[in-house]
């Protein structure tokens, strides 16, 4: 069955969704909430929009889906963007900001952020009653990718870890440590925020179902697509 898309004058407009519909699972839930976050333009839009708001960031815990192996503050970590765009501007506890760590070897890193996510969730086995995250989000690359899952990569084939080292699809071919399909599964709500002409063929393979790593992901939630007007091929 074919995603139906729910579609957004531009990126601007698509990162306003997205925050009218954080603040309203938020006000929903009144424990502690875990967004898994996604680099890139689009979210970072929305990251800005975040840290002019009064969330309730004692109780909000951040994740990442995946990131790049290089040393932190480099441009190229996600985290970094993070950061710069939303994390550095508003009260949220440093404890509660779970980066993928940079150790001697991927591999390694991959282990160590599954133990932070084992923590996190108090158990070493997912629950499908019990989501790992209350929001996922998602981008979608040029090639079909989403977090550090690329096409034709082991780590696709991956199911018996939350996390794992990932080899680069895609510029800059770094190794990264990604999360993987059964740990983005365990969420709440996935959102998957895609924008830009340069999407169109991409998004449009994907919402169908071809065999792409983005049109792979599942949830035990919901899985919604935001996506603007020039990205579904829409002029008007």
């Amino acid at each position: 069955m074919q995603a139906i898309p729910e579609i957004h004058a531009d990126a601007d407009a698509l990162a306003d969704a997205a925050v009218a519909k954080i603040l309203g699972w938020l006000g929903d839930n009144h424990g502690r909430f875990s967004i898994c976050l996604s680099g890139g333009s689009t979210p970072k839009r929305l990251y800005e929009r975040m840290a002019k708001l009064p969330l309730p960031f004692d109780r909000i815990h951040w994740f990442f889906g995946d990131e790049r192996c290089v040393p932190p503050g480099d441009a190229k970590r996600n985290e970094t963007m993070v950061r710069a765009a939303l994390l550095d501007h508003v009260p949220a506890p440093e404890a509660n900001i779970h980066a993928i760590p940079v150790t001697a070897s991927p591999a390694e890193s991959a282990v160590a952020y599954e133990a932070t996510l084992k923590a996190y969730y108090g158990q070493d086995v997912l629950d499908a009653g019990r989501p790992l995250f209350d929001l996922m989000l998602l981008g979608l690359g040029s090639d079909g990718h989403t977090a550090s899952l690329f096409p034709g990569k082991p780590a696709l084939a991956v199911t018996g870890h939350w996390a794992v080292s990932s080899e680069a699809g895609l510029d800059p071919f770094v190794p990264r440590v990604t999360l993987t399909f059964p740990a983005i599964a365990s969420s709440r709500h996935t959102v998957f925020l895609v924008s830009g002409a340069d999407k169109q063929v991409m998004l449009k393979r994907a919402l169908a179902g071809d065999d792409l790593p983005a049109a792979r992901v599942t949830s035990i939630g919901s899985i919604e697509w935001l996506v603007d007007k020039a990205a579904i091929g829409q002029t008007a």
